[in-house]
């Protein structure tokens, strides 16, 4: 009879706990006023209302009231907004948001163990892009560099108060439990009962001195749990608190009951379980604590960019210096930054030269050399020279508050596989507290004595060992700390999502011009011919042959961009970056062909081939050879310059766009990744196949126009690849936007690509590298603290039950349990820091798998007049492909009919419609000269 009452009571339980938990809960409507929807929230162990309803179109405002202190409910964070809140201890917070559009906006604490639903009903256009201006911006003080201090300082001074608080309920625990459990334990001990039975006074084994230990622990050191475990039951949120505390109040009660009516249970069921009781709660107090100062690493990111912050800066008036806080710099306000000072805000170079410490922003350690018209950015550090700067951007506009804004925005997003987690998490308690109720029940059953105690003590250890909270933190912290080592290295992921997506990627496609390459012409070749060998010669000598002082005194007095790129490197070589050159006299400037002059009595022409040969006389052979240099430099899609001094022809300077240094050891280090790589270009077929050809790249896809780059990550997609876009965010934008993955390449003074998924600081493709790293070892980083957390629960559930007793008459003791559950989280929490110790290039590769090999055979949008941007499912037919073979189909080449430059159509400064064919111009100085006679030049394909 009395197992029917067992079954029947707890199928009653079962019924109460699905009911209590999981029935639909009542919305608390919020209050309309003044055009403003208003809903006031307690914060006291969970959030009370947990559901409030608003209309979509209005704005809101969210009143949190925190009734504590402690870490869980510090902060209140709206992932899908990207808002986190720091919420001041026994004081009034409020949240204010935009418009929303209909849906549901979850919310949650910093530690992901309370719960609450914004649920926006109604029609309406809402402002969610929008919330992080009112939302990030207020929290991390983005508006107000004075309140992010203060908004920090009290989060510190709340986290170690908290700590505090810990060591004293520890010490306290510590003090009262050892004793508790030498009591309690040591006549287990044959020989030493035997002795304390016949020694010591009756009362040190009586259960009443027992209970008198006990009670401090339980009702001092274990108030925070008790407190926060059963208003977490009555908000319908239960958590691990709210496990441990129920535990622990059955354990105590029994206890109690024992010791004040022992006659009431069997002789062998009289035993109290006082030492359970202060050990469990004296053991979650111990993890508490280590969890506490572990998690006070997290946020270091975010500490590290709001200590760079320059509090003065030094302002040029017309009455002479003055320092003025930061905060009152106004844009156009001239700042001068002396040896050693960190720059205050970002700004351009107005005088004076230096060399400038980025590290902090883009992570590249080598400095960068700033002159006149250079842009700085804010946070940095000056070398020795002195400069003065216009103020570009201020305030939450400035380089520093972006990145914080979001590296922030990152952190409190969710990933998708912690959607996964939280929905277990969600579930878990009440499924716990029904296979406590049944793990009684089924001990009933057993036909053996003392089945009711075991029962008892079975119940308590798989409410005290189940540890929801491991489940809680296994992502959130992974993230946190990703995100944040990120930004350290100048790779900044825009979501959570972004994140996770990375991991996933197995091609990467690159725009060529900005990405692989410099993003400007530069000299690359030089042949001289001043002597009779006229081979090649390294571009760092060019200023060592005769006369080239000459060439660059001339191109000095253009304006063209091919003049500029020799006349730099001649200064770069000559070390004189700014210094004089000799005068020129006679200077011309003949459209289309080059420029002459006289300097120091000698006659100089530069120019493409032709306009040089018609100025000097030069024999067939030398004739032959300066024809076969240049061949030799138009077939590697490199242009020609041909420089002559006093008739005879010195040199032929080939300008190009150079590589960047890091792209073919990126390159390389993608594809031992097992990343396909796909390079996208506006170059005709041979500059596509001459750079693959030096990258290693076997996928090049030349002659493309922004549209064309989009149709080509559609179709890889459609191909079921994972793509990641890598470009420079403004021509690329709608590839960015089709990609998996967008990553822009940041110029460190336009942080905020909109477009892009992945901002990375320092332009170089080695960031891609280092983003894929960041994102496997954050990855795997989950999965094993997820792994810990569901493998902890899957096995120590069972096992707390008693399901080993049949076989091995192992039972599970509440203390091992408690102990268990203790470590539990703080295992995630160590596993998670794991992360900071990520350095760039020192990470183990994760090799993808193998895959359909990559299908590129179809035709461009410019080719067929279809755009990939209206159609979600693109299918082309044909391919301009490079795989280290030469392809059949003629393309065009863009050439500048003024000056005779390849002209990529995407980079080309002007364009002209003449005689029914579209002409491309690198600069629009060579547009004007055609503008003046267009049909005195060949505009031929």
């Amino acid at each position: 009879m009395t197992l029917v009452w067992s079954i029947l009571v707890a199928v009653a339980l079962t019924a109460f706990i699905v009911w209590f938990f999981f029935a639909p809960r009542k919305a608390h409507k919020a209050q309309v006023s003044q055009g403003m929807q208003t809903a006031h929230v307690v914060v006291r162990g969970g959030y009370e209302p947990s559901l409030i309803e608003v209309k979509a179109g209005t704005p809101i405002v969210l009143d949190f009231d925190r009734k504590e202190s402690g870490e869980c409910s510090s902060h209140v964070v709206f992932p899908e907004l990207g808002i986190d809140r720091t919420l001041q201890a026994f004081a009034h917070t409020e949240v204010r948001l935009p418009a929303l559009a209909p849906g549901e906006y979850p919310f949650a604490c910093g530690m992901n163990m309370l719960h609450g639903m914004l649920r926006v009903t109604g029609k309406g256009n809402g402002e969610t892009a929008a919330a992080e201006s009112n939302g990030v911006s207020e929290a991390t003080g983005l508006s107000d560099a004075e309140q992010l201090e203060q908004l920090q300082s009290a989060d510190d001074a709340e986290r170690e108060h908290e700590i505090g608080e810990l060591k004293r309920r520890l010490i306290v625990g510590i003090a009262f439990t050892v004793p508790e459990l030498l009591i309690a334990m040591l006549p287990m001990i044959p020989a030493v009962g035997a002795w304390m039975a016949h020694t010591l006074p009756a009362w040190v084994m009586s259960p009443w001195l027992q209970l008198i230990l006990t009670a401090p622990v339980m009702f001092y050191c274990g108030w925070p749990v008790h407190r926060t475990g059963w208003l977490a039951i009555a908000h319908r949120a239960p958590e691990m608190n709210s496990l441990v505390t129920t535990g622990t109040c059955v354990a105590f009660l029994y206890s109690l009951f024992v010791t004040i009516w022992p006659d009431a249970l069997p002789v062998g069921s009289r035993e109290p379980y006082y030492e359970a009781v202060a050990t469990i709660i004296t053991l979650m107090i111990l993890g508490q604590l280590f969890e506490a100062k572990a998690q006070a690493g997290t946020g270091a990111a975010i500490k590290a960019l709001v200590g760079l912050r320059v509090n003065t800066a030094h302002v040029v008036t017309e009455h002479g210096m003055r320092d003025i806080p930061t905060a009152d710099v106004a844009v156009g306000d001239i700042i001068e930054v002396r040896p050693g000072e960190s720059l205050p805000i970002d700004g351009i170079v107005v005088s004076g030269h230096t060399s400038i410490d980025e590290s902090m922003v883009t992570g590249e350690s080598m400095p960068v050399a700033v002159g006149e018209g250079a842009s700085v950015v804010g946070s940095t550090v000056n070398g020795n020279g002195t400069i003065r700067y216009r103020a570009t951007r201020v305030g939450s506009q400035t380089v520093l508050a972006q990145i914080i804004r979001l590296v922030r925005n990152a952190q409190t997003s969710k990933a998708p596989i912690q959607r996964i987690a939280d929905r277990v998490a969600g579930v878990f308690v009440p499924v716990v507290m029904i296979i406590a109720v049944w793990t009684f029940v089924f001990w009933q059953m057993a036909p053996m004595p003392l089945h009711v105690l075991y029962g008892i003590v079975c119940a308590i250890s798989v409410l005290v060992i189940a540890c929801p909270c491991a489940l809680g933190l296994a992502t959130p912290l992974s993230i946190t700390i990703a995100t944040g080592k990120g930004a350290q290295y100048g790779v900044l992921f825009r979501s959570a999502q972004a994140l996770e997506n990375t991991h996933r990627i197995d091609t990467v496609v690159l725009d060529k011009t900005g990405t692989i390459t410099v993003g400007k012409p530069q000299v690359v070749d030089v042949v001289g011919l001043a002597d009779d060998d006229g081979g090649p010669i390294d571009v760092s000598h060019m200023a060592k042959i005769p006369g080239f002082s000459y060439v660059a005194a001339v191109e000095a007095k253009s304006e063209h961009p091919l003049a500029e790129a020799i006349v730099q490197a001649y200064r770069s070589e000559v070390q004189a970056p700014h210094g004089a050159l000799p005068q020129v006299r006679d200077f011309h400037n003949e459209p289309g062909g080059g420029v002459s002059g006289h300097v120091e009595g000698h006659r100089v022409v530069v120019g493409n081939e032709r306009f040089v040969q018609a100025h000097v006389d030069e024999d067939a052979a030398v004739s032959k050879r300066v024809h076969d240099a240049v061949e030799q430099m138009a077939e590697k899609a490199r242009t020609p310059v041909v420089a002559a001094v006093d008739g005879v022809v010195i040199a032929v300077v080939a300008v190009a766009d150079a590589l960047k240094e890091t792209s073919a050891q990126a390159i390389e280090a993608l594809q031992m990744r097992g990343i396909d790589v796909v390079m996208l270009t506006g170059d005709h077929e041979a500059t596509a196949q001459a750079i693959a050809r030096e990258l290693g790249i076997t996928h090049a896809v030349a002659q493309v126009t922004p549209a064309d780059k989009e149709a080509v990550v559609c179709e890889l997609q459609n191909q079921h690849r994972v793509v990641a876009m890598v470009g420079d965010g403004i021509n690329d934008a709608p590839a960015l936007a089709r990609a998996d993955v967008g990553m822009a390449m940041g110029s460190g003074t336009d942080v905020a690509v909109e477009s892009a998924d992945v901002t990375l600081m320092n332009s170089s493709l080695e960031s891609v590298v280092t983003a894929i790293d960041l994102s496997d070892r954050t990855m795997r980083n989950i999965h094993q603290n997820l792994g810990f957390a569901l493998g902890y629960n899957g096995l120590g559930i069972p096992v707390a039950a008693g399901v080993l007793y049949p076989l091995w008459h192992v039972l599970l003791s509440p203390m091992i349990a408690g102990a268990a559950m203790a470590f539990s989280s703080l295992s995630v929490v160590l596993n998670a820091n794991r992360l900071h110790a990520f350095v760039p290039n020192h990470a183990k590769p994760v090799r993808r798998g193998a895959r359909t090999p990559l299908n590129l055979r179809f035709a461009l949008p410019s080719q067929t007049l279809q755009s990939c941007g209206t159609h979600t499912d693109c299918r082309h037919e044909s391919i301009t492909e490079h795989e280290h073979k030469e392809h059949t189909m003629a393309h065009q080449e863009h050439i500048d009919p003024i000056c005779g430059m390849v002209v990529d159509p995407k980079d080309a400064a002007d364009t002209r419609v003449y005689d029914g064919r579209t002409i491309y111009f690198c600069s629009k100085h060579c547009a004007g000269v055609f503008d003046e006679d267009p049909a005195k030049y060949e505009v031929g394909q």
